[in-house]
């Protein structure tokens, strides 16, 4: 079901103008009539630039931010004596291609891919890495990817894509090698993470890579970004290089005639206006296109306290992911 975001109201401001009253005598003051502070003009619907800026700034909204992404470090640290240190595995040439993959104790076995975030710029597969345990723990295989940030890239968002995909193709061509089975494959990605991931979605995979376009059988991409052109108007144009071609590429919301993954779309209403409506806009052009697509909306969940949901069998992610996987 796809819920309706609430409308932001505007500050209200209150003027109070005092009397003043000396020894029974009323004294009427007046001061001189001032104008209303001049807005800055629109540059994203209703947001001008500073606040476009903070709509793509996860700090300024959950400020408890670096104690949540502590958190889940230590929750990393708490799974792993649980379940072991995951093996990590090159996908592909460069030394940022490897990944981190947690078999399940059974062969045939469906797979679970998760593509983290960090805007772009930051991150790891392995802060995020008590995910695993979850999967695990219902017999299918975890594999996280890591692959080169925006920064190491000089502003290129192409080599994050390619590296992304390549992750994929190379679990299905390699699944059946750790138990895993390739027409069983499943996707999960946050924040840039799920912009990475909704490229990976509408991806051409017969003509790119010669692999079935339906490699992916079901996704959860938690808060994501999929329509470049406000992100290009924000902050984050200074240290990502947007072009034309690149805006339109990469902006999953424009490609969904080859999508055809069944989707489910999770938010937080305590994330940024921008957060909270480029999920319910994706959701609505997919159904529109014709896709199953679900959204889930957390009422109380900031930007990273809904990716940890990812990690809970009873999670508004995690429930949804294992729902897909094993029906």
């Amino acid at each position: 079901m796809i819920s309706n975001s609430p409308a932001m109201k505007p500050a209200r401001r209150t003027f109070l103008t005092a009397g003043i009253a000396a020894t029974g005598l009323a004294l009427a003051t007046q001061t001189p009539a001032q104008s209303p502070a001049r807005k800055a003009p629109p540059v994203w619907l209703d947001l001008d630039q500073e606040a476009l800026d903070k709509a793509y700034d996860q700090a300024f909204y959950a400020q408890n931010i670096e104690t949540l992404i502590k958190r889940c470090e230590w929750n990393t640290e708490v799974a792993r004596r649980r379940i072991g240190e995951p093996r990590k595995i090159a996908y592909g040439p460069s030394e940022h291609e490897t990944l981190e993959l947690t078999t399940a104790k059974r062969t045939g076995a469906p797979v679970h891919i998760f593509v983290h975030g960090g805007a772009w710029r930051g991150s790891s597969a392995a802060q995020w890495g008590y995910m695993a345990e979850v999967f695990v723990a219902n017999g299918i295989h975890y594999v996280a990817p890591d692959f080169i940030n925006v920064i190491q890239a000089k502003g290129s968002l192409v080599p994050m894509v390619e590296q992304v995909q390549r992750s994929i193709a190379w679990v299905y061509r390699n699944a059946a090698s750790f138990g895993g089975d390739p027409n069983r494959i499943f996707l999960s990605a946050h924040s840039s993470g799920a912009h990475l991931a909704g490229v990976a979605l509408t991806t051409d995979w017969q003509a790119e890579f010669g692999l079935p376009n339906n490699i992916i059988k079901g996704a959860v991409l938690v808060s994501g970004l999929y329509d470049l052109k406000p992100v290009r108007l924000s902050s984050r144009s200074s240290y990502v290089n947007f072009d034309d071609e690149i805006e339109h590429r990469f902006s999953p919301q424009r490609h969904l005639h080859r999508l055809s993954t069944p989707l489910v779309l999770v938010r937080g209403l305590l994330e940024t206006p921008e957060f909270i409506r480029q999920s319910k806009d994706f959701a609505d052009a997919a159904v529109k296109a014709g896709h199953p697509v679900e959204l889930i909306t957390g009422p109380q969940y900031n930007h990273i306290e809904t990716v940890e949901s990812l990690g809970n069998p009873f999670g508004l992610a995690g429930f949804a992911a294992l729902k897909q996987v094993l029906g």
